[in-house]
């Protein structure tokens, strides 16, 4: 139980306490052990489409930081699905949640109320200081929904003749794999072969206010969207004062500024939102991934009534967005963020992480980036970032490279100081003997 003890309850108290540590117990004792890891990747192989290159790993169980194998080895999750786990794998509370919600409804669609949708959203408008909320399901669609917003603004309050409002977007920047969301990349990975591509859409760099002010003086320019961290690209963070920065020039051209904060929301970077690093406020707020609490897909928009009121019954909608069970978990997921006090422990734990990672030899890790819990370290281009995630993979840490050198580092953040030092050493010893 000795290794048990160390998953990350935070203020977990009473019976839901003592849940979590019967359902380790459990998952220790008893992983899966009717199929090998490799038979696991050659039935995907088989039959399913080639469109992800997973690191070796076939995984069966998951609890707090960590996860199991079908062979019973246990490894520290250093990608939170891709942040979608802030709150740590089948957290109880979210859990117990959504397993009352699915006994007594699960799905209306928009045809009809619900008991629930308005309950989550006056916490949510509430809890980020807008109007309205506008639900979906994945962190895509919120994209897409904010620029759907964004042009209908441009057209109805700005003026744009018709069919000629643009969207300014950084140079790389990742926010999903639609038609839309490629035609905005840099990214050949992306982009290459899917052509044609949306039109109406501009890339300028990132991290440049000279160039977003160029931009902005186009009068057909309705919305800038951007990342406040960007994590796809290798979590890049920019100079102190963009941000403020992108709100001035948005605010003096009449430009919406469109904040993706699909992977930096939410507690990820230290503060509930990556933007309040800088105490601004983006026109449209794009939030996903960690909304689920890692049970079920939520997406949406934040957004003030000027905004928000441009879209009319029947022109944006989903069946699932908004439906009863997503309410309630992500409820229950903002509940947790705020209650176990999750922001603060990654902001805490983020110096901790850097400040031990800053101690590798500056030839081997170049550069160690981030903010809170969301960081990365540039590895020397002689090293094969893959590999270095195969060794760590071994010695008990799963992590994933992103543009070849980079290695992108994201615990849940139920982590704890010991088991951050006990990661730190891990990753560092890895390097030190690849």
């Amino acid at each position: 139980m000795a290794p048990l003890a160390r998953i990350a309850l935070l203020n977990i108290k009473g019976p839901a306490r003592a849940l979590l540590c019967a359902q380790s117990q459990s998952i220790q004792n008893n992983c899966c052990k009717t199929i090998t890891s490799q038979q696991v990747f050659d039935r995907e192989s088989k039959y399913g489409a080639h469109n992800y290159h997973p690191l070796p790993v076939a995984l069966c169980k998951a609890q707090g930081v960590f996860m199991w194998d079908v062979e019973g080895k246990r490894y520290f999750d250093f990608m939170s699905a891709y942040s979608a786990v802030n709150q740590g794998h089948c957290h109880p509370r979210i859990y117990k949640v959504m397993v009352d919600q699915a006994k007594i409804l699960t799905l209306t669609s928009r045809a009809f109320y619900s008991n629930v949708l308005g309950e989550f959203e006056e916490y949510i408008t509430k809890l980020f200081g807008y109007d309205k909320w506008l639900p979906m399901n994945t962190g895509v669609e919120g994209g897409e929904t904010a620029c759907k917003l964004a042009r209908k603004w441009g057209y109805s309050s700005k003026n744009i003749p018709q069919n000629q409002a643009k969207i300014v977007f950084a140079e790389g920047n990742f926010w999903g794999r639609t038609m839309s969301a490629v035609s905005s990349s840099t990214d050949p990975t992306s982009y290459s072969g899917f052509g044609p591509f949306m039109p109406g859409f501009e890339v300028i760099p990132y991290d440049d206010l000279a160039a977003l002010q160029q931009a902005l003086t186009d009068p057909t320019v309705c919305a800038f969207m951007v990342e406040p961290i960007q994590g796809e690209a290798g979590v890049v963070v920019p100079k102190e004062g963009y941000l403020r920065g992108i709100r001035e020039l948005c605010t003096k051209h009449n430009v919406l500024w469109i904040a993706d904060e699909v992977q930096t929301g939410l507690a990820r970077t230290g503060k509930r939102l990556a933007v309040d690093h800088e105490n601004v406020k983006p026109d449209i707020l794009i939030l996903g991934k960690a909304l689920s609490g890692g049970f079920y897909p939520v997406s949406g928009v934040l957004a003030n009534d000027p905004v928000m009121l441009v879209i009319k019954p029947g022109e944006h909608g989903s069946t699932y967005g908004g439906n009863p069970l997503a309410c309630k978990v992500a409820l229950e997921s903002l509940h947790v963020l705020e209650e176990e006090k999750l922001a603060e422990n990654a902001e805490k734990l983020g110096h901790v992480l850097r400040n031990e990672l800053n101690k590798l030899p500056k030839e081997v890790v170049t550069l160690v980036r981030g903010k809170g819990l969301l960081n990365a370290i540039v590895i020397n281009k002689k090293l094969d970032a893959m590999n270095v995630c195969l060794k760590m993979k071994e010695h008990g840490l799963l992590a994933k490279p992103t543009h070849g050198h980079i290695i992108r580092l994201a615990p849940p953040l139920v982590i704890t100081e010991d088991q951050i030092r006990e990661c730190a050493d891990i990753i560092s010893r890895t390097i030190l003997t690849y």
